[in-house]
């Protein structure tokens, strides 16, 4: 007697924000795939979806509202999780959207899965649990994030992520390890380190001592740092605040085990702001530190993130941002025009600038940094340097550089076409460049 085996149950995903939600969703992608229910790529093939939501600023709490009304409107079922589901326990979705299934918020992959059982019970096949070691993925097979921890225990006064996330709570250091090992047997090539605070990864628990390898290691970053360098693929810094240990991570970079790259959120200039934003206020020790970073690894790219027309921003305080933009000689930088968040306490305070100011302000904040990004990349050309292949369109090679993180930074085209893999690193000679990309060549070997 002949027997068949029952179709799985479809999942449709959709997955919202910033690289923290994005690992959220690979490990319920990842448990889904374990207990047997198949993704679909399509709503009308889906028995139930899955939204993974962000609900840090205005924009992108309208997103997320907009994705779920279109998963409702073209699935019906749906459940969602993420950011905005903290949001008053989940009021703010079930206003909107009172016929979804279930409202969790981040990083609640037990709630998340016994709301899919409740409403898509899946019966146990062994030939359909098995799953990779290194999970399910979002990103291209060449690389890969790497969550190190959850929460923050900062308070800065514009962001509500503690509140949404919870304080700092970091992974034990043998599952990061682990985690990266399977990635890198996998075929990553690149690993990027990401968190809400970086820096601070072994706080919490007192940098307790775990074992990797039957070794002893310190959850902390210089040795988490050290460990993944060994593993012999680039590893790159995101998230990182600028506490005084972070110095010790710089030589790893000038040694070649981590790429010359450190993501820094400044956010200011100005010490009266940085107060009130409750962040480290000293922009002179800060350019005193960019200063030994470079003299440590002259190769080090520094990315940061800016807010201009914070409550109470004057003029003059806009003024001193952009001279410690044109001392600082930062590579990457993107900035925002301060935008009030439902629940920050950044909302209490007076002296709001008007819409049109920081607007202002953000464009002439961007014209001064294109000028220096373009400066910077202009003393490249004529250099040779190692990428590695990130895009293939059309038969054109686009590669990235160790100063160029994915989706966020520049790229490197090269002129030559049909060369390579995914993931492959190759030599060029940089022959052009603009305000954030280079052009190159193969160096032939």
């Amino acid at each position: 007697m002949s027997s068949t085996k029952s179709t799985s149950q479809k999942i449709g995903f959709v997955s919202l924000g910033c690289p923290k939600a994005l690992v959220d969703s690979e490990q319920i992608l990842t448990q889904l795939r374990a207990e047997g229910y198949a993704i679909s790529p399509s709503y009308q093939d889906a028995d139930l979806v899955v939204v993974n939501t962000c609900g840090f600023i205005d924009s992108a709490v309208e997103e997320s509202l907009d994705a779920i009304g279109e998963a409702l409107a073209e699935n019906g079922k749906v459940i969602v999780t993420g950011c905005l589901g903290a949001k008053e326990n989940g009021a703010v979705v079930r206003k909107a959207h009172p016929q979804v299934l279930a409202v969790t918020g981040p990083q609640a992959l037990p709630e998340v899965m016994s709301a899919i059982h409740t409403h898509l019970p899946q019966p146990h096949d062994p030939y359909t649990s098995l799953i990779p070691p290194q999970g399910v993925r979002l990103t291209p097979q060449h690389y890969a994030y790497i969550k190190i921890s959850e929460g923050c225990n900062h308070r800065c006064t514009f962001c509500i992520i503690p509140s949404m996330r919870g304080d700092l709570i970091s992974r034990p250091i043998h599952e990061v390890m682990q985690e990266a090992e399977h990635l890198v047997n996998a075929g990553v090539k690149e690993l990027l380190i990401i968190s809400q605070d970086t820096s601070a990864y072994g706080v919490d628990i007192k940098y307790r001592t775990g074992f990797w390898q039957g070794r002893p290691i310190k959850t902390r970053l210089t040795e988490l740092a050290q460990a993944l360098g060994s593993l012999g693929v680039w590893v790159r810094l995101h998230y990182v605040y600028p506490y005084p240990h972070v110095d010790d991570v710089i030589p790893l970079m000038a040694q070649g085990k981590l790429l010359p790259y450190l993501d820094v959120p400044f956010q200011h200039a100005n010490s009266r702001i940085l107060k009130s934003m409750k962040r480290p206020a000293n922009a002179e020790n800060n350019l005193l530190r960019i200063q030994r970073w470079r003299e440590i690894c002259p190769d080090i790219t520094l990315r940061s993130t800016f807010i201009v027309g914070f409550p109470s921003e004057t003029e003059a305080d806009f003024e001193e941002l952009l001279e410690f933009l044109q001392e600082a000689q930062l590579d990457r930088v993107g900035c925002f025009a301060y935008s009030p968040v439902e629940g920050a306490a950044a909302n209490a305070l007076s002296d709001a600038v008007p819409d049109e100011v920081k607007e202002e302000r953000r464009r002439r904040f961007m014209q001064v940094q294109e000028a220096i990004s373009r400066k910077r990349l202009i003393a490249k050309i004529g250099t040779t340097m190692t990428v590695m292949i990130d895009n293939v369109i059309d038969g054109q090679i686009i590669a990235r550089s160790s100063a160029d993180a994915p989706e966020i930074d520049g790229v490197v085209y090269v002129q030559q076409k049909n060369f390579g893999q995914l993931g492959d690193l190759i030599t060029v000679k940089i022959t052009d460049s603009d305000a954030h990309d280079l052009f190159a060549t193969l160096v032939e070997k």
